[in-house]
């Protein structure tokens, strides 16, 4: 058997991990196991455990972070998977296969600040960015496409178990995804607006993590909270899968989440917020915040609606969803330059890469 931990560093990195746990189950030669760091708050950590109990995954824990990573480190898994490199070291063993398969693909430039020499396997989503790391000097780096969004070509039957009369919301309707990214988030301006707009659409808000479980983002939860029902369906902190979502909505609304580039496999109309509440430190010295994100990227986006602010929204979303969607020969060619091979076989391709690794 191949021993694997996942070091899940946060629970919304866990829907990258799902398709490849899924493929080794399906293989039957691996014997797989989860933690994340106690310096991660107890509502992720209780979340995650009750997610590995429900997929039969061992779960590893410590009395302290120290107890844990000396667990970790004696076990000496075959290996080690994250989603970012900083505590990799720290968990694996010398002799551990290292891989990482990076938790978003957005517009941040955390995407190639995020390296180390310890990693043996670095999976990518896209030819663009397997050339842009090539580039900067990485030279573990293997194509696989987006692991994360396998489901959606290869258990889409299972996808469409979601049913939008359980969600409380009317399936006669078009569905609209709201899926804010936590910072710099459009959250804040949205959200009020969205039970004028959910008059005439089902409402689907799928916030990010760290805006149920972080004190300095928390405020956004709160606000969806309140503004949930009547066509508005807010998914619970523990739903940490936004797949399925995807799913079932006709279209999507985010701001520089990762979703932008995800939804593309489905060629759906995205709908992009440009607009959000900056911190008082980024307000004051704006470069800081442009240092954060990965600016070349955004200009690369020519297939989204662009929302410049929240009025704008009726009157967009109305044009495109009843009268004429344009962009849709524009995300089929952003589809082919951001993500490599739709074909649900992403996980497939970094674990055949791992086992002929291993040999």
């Amino acid at each position: 058997m191949i021993s694997v931990l996942f070091e899940t560093h946060h629970l919304y990195y866990y829907p990258n991990f799902l398709p490849i746990i899924n493929e080794m189950k399906r293989r039957g030669n691996y014997s797989i196991s989860m933690s994340i760091p106690k310096t991660i708050n107890d509502r992720e950590r209780i979340n995650l455990k009750k997610v590995s109990e429900t997929e039969n995954i061992e779960f590893i824990d410590g009395s302290n972070e120290s107890s844990r990573q000396n667990e970790l480190q004696k076990r000496q898994f075959d290996v080690v998977i994250v989603g970012v490199p900083g505590m990799l070291e720290k968990v694996a063993s010398k002799n551990a296969l290292a891989i990482m398969v990076y938790h978003g693909i957005g517009l941040k430039q955390s995407y190639y600040k995020d390296v180390s020499s310890r990693i043996n396997i670095r999976a990518v989503e896209s030819e663009m960015r397997y050339k842009e790391l090539k580039l900067k000097g990485e030279k573990n780096l293997l194509l696989t496409g987006y692991t994360k969004i396998d489901p959606l070509f290869k258990e889409k039957s299972k996808l469409k178990l979601i049913d939008l009369e359980a969600l409380d919301l009317d399936p006669n309707r078009k569905t609209i995804l709201y899926a804010p990214t936590f910072y710099p988030s459009s959250a804040d301006k949205l959200l009020p607006y969205l039970p004028k707009l959910s008059k005439n659409y089902n409402l689907i808000i799928k916030l990010h993590g760290f805006s149920w479980s972080q004190k300095r983002y928390k405020h956004h939860s709160m606000i969806a909270k309140k503004i949930s029902g009547k066509g508005i369906y807010l998914a619970p902190e523990e739903d940490y899968n936004i797949v399925p979502y995807y799913s079932i909505s006709d279209a999507m609304i985010s701001d520089i989440s990762s979703t932008l580039f995800e939804y593309l496999a489905l060629n759906r109309p995205i709908f992009q917020t440009t607009f959000f509440t900056p911190r008082l430190k980024h307000l004051i010295f704006s470069p800081k915040l442009r240092k954060r994100l990965d600016l070349d990227r955004s200009e690369k986006i020519n297939f989204t609606y662009v929302i410049e602010n929240p009025e704008q929204i009726f009157s967009i979303v109305e044009k495109v969803l009843n009268e004429k969607d344009t962009l849709s020969f524009y995300r089929e060619q952003a589809l082919k330059e951001f993500l490599y091979e739709t074909d649900g076989k992403a996980s497939c391709r970094l674990i055949d890469a791992i086992e002929e690794k291993l040999k």
